[in-house]
């Protein structure tokens, strides 16, 4: 019985979904490499039709921002897997349309580099399209960065890859620094160690935004299998390296993120610094070296290693990721612990609190503390007026803390909230800085503009990008680059230590001055995971029963208003639509609020929890935080049974 047999009869006896059969005779059709034939020969003999459902009921989408996927099957076949390196990285990726492997890839690419190629043509562009791609250290992330160069270049273009593994913002940079049209990288940021990832990015080294990504999906979904076996073996000649030149131009302007240098001279700050075995180490330890500080790097997680040994989780957000520098810290001495995640585009950390142990902060409480010391160094260093300007703003997502739109207010800034994703404040930054060239001339050369300078011309033609963050442990400084950097986060955040250090305070200390000048804010996340086919239908069932049916109470307490982003008409701070998206942001009678979104980079649905509450007087403060954090938890207990009922139907 051959292959195909095998699986057009277990579609009739039900084992097979219709669209998995349907791909894997796709597949079959085409001329597969031995082993990718022999895997599938292999897991249909064995009967693995829930592995060969989950790896080929779709292809894997191609989402506004790229796409993610495991490339190391639940169930892998025997060919796939081979003889592993010494990193643990089996032979091939595992083979399947919904997996991340080479046929999704070049794919992928092929369909970027025509969007591209077109766009760039209808601009006026000449000469061959430019693409730079970094890849961070997961399993086949060197292989898939190679495979995406050999294809772009077969296809016409010039293609420009790092020496070696690189943090997604230095991608972000180097797109404008080689004034490249299109940018990849190979990360699937913090997930498990079997998944990869391709994230896409434009001219402006933004990921891409509309119109953009909708006509990039459109021609990676155009590309037939059929065309992707010219470009199965890579051929790199023509390829160029990037390497000291790129890292020293990006070390210059990450360096930029210190607003006041000195305080690192005035003040020693000890830092136990961990890349959990991603990029991080290449560009954070130099940068806090530079500025001063005493960096105590963790030795058993310094080196590349894409199985991340250490933890079971690479995710800077969890306290088990950090527990290997909070033990430095504890043994050195240390005042603050930095992290990074594998691509160094998020920034995790741990500080000393007064009675002397270490005390990890949120996302949320991170970007608090940066945007309330840099908006008052900014005014102290006479970069925006003392009484705040509508023309200086911070930009946040909308699931980050609402304590950050009380400092803005505070500060008489702008506040602008985006949809969840850096690109949606990369497209602010953007629209910002097309005012500026729009109002002095094509001749005027925005990328060479000195940083006093830009934030001159902004706050005279447009508006000021002062700081930007989101609630998943994202942070950006200037507009340099335009994706989250972890590297520049770190530099910025010990910068407030040693501010804080210099005034014979500890980092909670000061976060509760901020408490005490705006209101304590706590914040709570739900996330409840559904793999494979059936947690997509579920995660599905989820947002559509939602937005159908919506919740009216969470025991007592009632909803009072319910916003659906992808049905109304929702409006920014500067009066921009806002893209529709399923979102839901959910107001209850007790002032709590919350946010419902499917996560866009794992299978899992999100919930955002927001609690605030008035605090009059430094000795209430202990008393509001115990009684905001119990309601939030009880509340929280409430919103997820309500949710996973809702999943089952």
């Amino acid at each position: 019985m051959t292959t195909l047999e095998r699986i057009r009869q277990a579609a009739q006896a039900g084992h097979l979904m219709p669209s998995a059969a349907e791909n894997i005779a796709a597949f079959l059709a085409v001329r597969l490499p031995a082993w990718a034939a022999d895997s599938i020969a292999e897991l249909a003999e064995r009967g693995a039709w829930g592995e060969l459902n989950d790896r080929f009921y779709r292809f894997l989408e191609f989402g506004t921002g790229g796409m993610r996927g495991r490339t190391i099957g639940t169930v892998p076949a025997r060919a796939e897997t081979g003889t592993p390196d010494e990193r643990g990285s089996p032979a091939h990726a595992a083979i399947g349309s919904n997996l991340l492997n080479d046929f999704t890839l070049i794919r992928a690419v092929v369909g970027l580099y025509r969007y591209t190629a077109k766009y760039t043509a209808q601009q006026g562009g000449r000469g061959r399209v430019k693409l730079v791609i970094a890849c961070d250290v997961r399993h086949f992330s060197r292989h898939f960065s190679d495979l995406a160069a050999s294809t772009w270049t077969q296809l016409g273009g010039e293609a420009f890859v790092f020496d070696g593994p690189r943090p997604t913002p230095q991608l972000s940079y180097s797109v404008r620094w080689l004034k490249a049209q299109a940018g990849i990288v190979i990360t699937a940021s913090h997930n498990p160690p079997h998944d990869n990832g391709f994230k896409a990015y434009f001219d402006d080294g933004a990921q891409v935004v509309p119109p953009h990504d909708t006509g990039i999906v459109a021609e990676v979904n155009a590309v037939p299998l059929a065309e992707i076996g010219a470009f199965l073996v890579p051929q790199l000649a023509g390829v160029t390296a990037l390497g000291r030149d790129a890292d020293d131009a990006y070390l210059a302007v990450a360096a930029k993120a210190a607003l006041d240098p000195e305080v690192f001279r005035r003040t020693k700050l000890k830092v136990a610094f961990t890349n959990i075995h991603g990029t991080g180490a290449v560009h954070s330890v130099p940068l806090l070296i530079h500025a001063g500080c005493d960096v105590h790097p963790v030795a058993e997680q310094f080196e590349f290693d894409g199985r991340f040994p250490t933890v079971k989780s690479p995710n800077p957000e969890n306290a088990e990721a950090l527990a290997c520098a909070v033990a430095l810290a504890e043994r050195e001495g240390c005042d603050v612990v930095l992290a990074t995640d594998p691509d160094a585009d998020r920034m995790g950390c741990a500080v000393r609190h007064r009675a002397g142990g270490m005390e990890l902060l949120t996302g949320n409480q991170i970007g608090s503390l940066l945007a309330e010391y840099r908006l008052t160094k900014y005014k102290e260093l006479g970069w925006i007026p003392a009484a705040g300007s509508p023309a200086v703003c911070i930009v946040k997502t909308f699931v980050t803390t609402q304590l950050q739109d009380a400092i803005g207010r505070g500060h008489g800034v702008k506040v602008i909230n985006t949809l969840t994703g850096f690109k949606w404040i990369a497209a602010k930054m953007r629209g910002y800085e097309n005012k500026v060239r729009a109002a002095l001339g094509a001749g005027f050369d925005y990328d060479g503009a000195s940083f006093a300078e830009r934030a001159r011309l902004l706050q005279q033609h447009s508006t000021f990008y002062a700081f930007g963050t989101e609630e998943s442990y994202g942070y950006l400084p200037n507009d340099y680059l335009r994706d989250k950097d972890g590297n520049s986060a770190c530099l910025m955040f010990a910068e407030v230590c040693a501010w804080v250090k210099s005034r014979g305070l500890t980092v909670p200390e000061y976060l509760d001055e901020i408490y005490l000048r705006y209101g304590f804010y706590l914040e709570g996340v739900i996330n409840i995971y559904y793999e494979g086919a059936s947690g997509d239908a579920k995660i599905k069932r989820i947002l559509d029963t939602y937005r159908s049916n919506p919740p009216a109470a969470f025991g007592d307490v009632q909803v009072v208003k319910f916003q659906d982003f992808g049905r109304e008409q929702v409006y920014d701070a500067d009066g921009e639509l806002i893209p529709a998206q399923d979102l839901y942001i959910v107001t209850l009678s007790n002032g709590y609020s919350f946010a419902a979104r499917g996560s866009g980079t794992e299978p899992k649905m999100k919930f955002y929890l927001f609690a605030q509450a008035a605090v009059a007087a430094a000795a209430d403060l202990p008393v509001v935080k115990a009684r905001v954090k119990e309601s939030l938890a009880a509340l929280s207990g409430l919103i997820e049974a309500e949710a996973k009922g809702r999943a089952e139907g």
